[in-house]
């Protein structure tokens, strides 16, 4: 269970970063800064990365963590990067990063 606290810390602090950049930020203002743009698929990337290395066994103990999803938008990120929507990119940081958060703080916490 060692390796999923690491994966887990990794989703924490990627989506953190994923917030911060995103903060006061709407899709046009990230648009016209390629480095917060980058900076976010990239945190996207590492996000979906480590949820796809947690374990079976931890994903199925805490069903509530969009494990597939975040996998799904990391996916969609490397395959497709140049036809990434920076309105989902940036919605998804308002909208389910937040509460995103407070899930993998708690996973974190429980697995320490």
């Amino acid at each position: 269970m060692r390796p999923d606290l690491l994966f887990v810390a990794e989703m924490t602090d990627a989506a953190t970063r994923i917030a911060t950049l995103a903060a006061g930020r709407d899709a046009a203002a990230v648009d016209d800064d390629p480095t917060v743009r980058d900076a976010l698929l990239w945190n996207f990337t590492v996000l979906g990365e480590a949820a796809t290395q947690v374990s079976e066994e931890t994903r199925v103990t805490y069903p509530e963590i969009p494990w597939r999803r975040a996998a799904g938008l990391r996916n969609r990120i490397v395959h497709g990067y140049w036809s990434t929507d920076t309105d989902v990119l940036v919605s998804t940081a308002h909208d389910v990063v937040p509460g995103l958060l407070v899930q993998l703080r708690a996973v974190l916490a429980a697995l320490s």
